[in-house]
């Protein structure tokens, strides 16, 4: 059955690719998970000089609401950027920010198949043993993200660029901001959380790095022998203190119940990869500032979801259940962080 989007897909598709003949657009399913782009899966097939040609490609596309809001050029000229470095990441293709075509704005990108995303894999054959050689290669690779001079990949024409020393303010103001737009409810143990770390900043980072913003377990294409193929889900890229990405990559709900940071490595073999890859230290006092903001930020980020869906701007399963799941267990990662649980 045709897909109500495949022949709209095609067309806007055939006007992006003039010498392409009988250019049409099939398979294209939806992706489970996106909480803050629609993602769908699709193929490309047409004839270039007579001869046939097919490409497998993915669609992120606005939906109505979503868990955050992000701006699409953002993630896009991050994927862009990190092409062809020592990042993995899927090649860009097109980026339309009308909604003409496809209702709301969208990118097309290349499929990396293959490969596993999902952290529920991990813990299942043949991936148990791969989680060290993965774990390793994950926080290298971040280390790679925290070394990378955001002048030099063009990130500071799209990204503001404030002073080092504002980065933690900026971003406990906006998490914050977003729990006071909409809690239902109290939130007595995020709160005392956000009056520590206003109490106690972190000494401001000797530069600013881009920060993925979403680094964790379940955003990056991985094998069966531990390779990463592919850095996802740059939504909330931002230039910032590059001990953020490590800190929210710690945060206890991506342990996924066990005793390994991410659920993969013990934690201070990540952080000597991270050191060992970005050539920087990571201070103990200001990594643990960063991880506490990291559950601050992923409870605003669950709040905010539960709220959308409440209201009805988007009623898709994925907002609603990671509210459901993970608001009780950040609130207990809040308090492990702090020493009080």
């Amino acid at each position: 059955m045709t897909h109500p989007l495949e022949p709209r897909l095609a067309a806007y598709l055939a006007g992006k690719m003039p010498h392409a003949e009988d250019l049409a657009v099939d398979q294209l399913s939806r992706i489970s998970g996106g909480a803050s782009r629609e993602t769908y899966r699709f193929r490309l097939i047409w004839r270039e000089r007579g001869e046939p040609r097919e490409r497998r490609l993915i669609l992120r596309r606005d939906p109505p609401a979503s868990l955050i809001e992000t701006e699409r050029r953002i993630e896009f000229e991050a994927y862009r950027a990190f092409r062809n470095t020592p990042v993995p990441v899927p090649e860009m293709l097109y980026l339309e920010e009308e909604s003409d075509a496809l209702d709301h704005p969208f990118f097309i990108a290349e499929e990396i198949s293959g490969y596993q995303a999902g952290p529920g894999t991990l813990w299942t054959e043949p991936y148990l043993g791969c989680h060290a050689r993965l774990g390793r290669r994950k926080w290298e690779i971040l280390g790679e993200i925290s070394k990378a001079d955001p002048q030099a990949l063009g990130m500071t024409a799209v990204l503001p660029a404030g002073a080092p020393e504002d980065c933690w303010r900026r971003e406990l103001d906006h998490w914050e901001g977003v729990l006071d737009a909409d809690q239902t409810e109290p939130l007595p143990i995020v709160r005392a959380a956000i009056r520590w770390l206003r109490a106690n900043p972190p000494p401001p980072p000797a530069r600013l790095s881009v920060v993925h913003g979403d680094y964790r377990t379940g955003n990056f294409l991985y094998d069966t022998e531990g390779g990463v193929h592919g850095i996802l889900d740059w939504e909330m890229c931002h230039l910032g203190d590059p001990l953020e990405d490590l800190g929210w990559s710690f945060n206890p709900v991506w342990s996924f119940g066990r005793e390994l940071v991410g659920g993969l490595l013990p934690r201070d073999e990540a952080i000597a990869a991270w050191e060992a890859a970005s050539g920087l230290k990571a201070d103990p006092g200001a990594l643990r500032w960063w991880e506490l903001m990291g559950c601050v930020k992923g409870q605003a980020i669950w709040i905010s979801s539960g709220k959308a869906w409440i209201d009805g701007g988007n009623r898709e399963p994925i907002m609603v259940y990671p509210p459901w799941a993970l608001q009780n267990a950040q609130d207990r990662a809040i308090l492990k962080v702090m020493g009080r649980l």
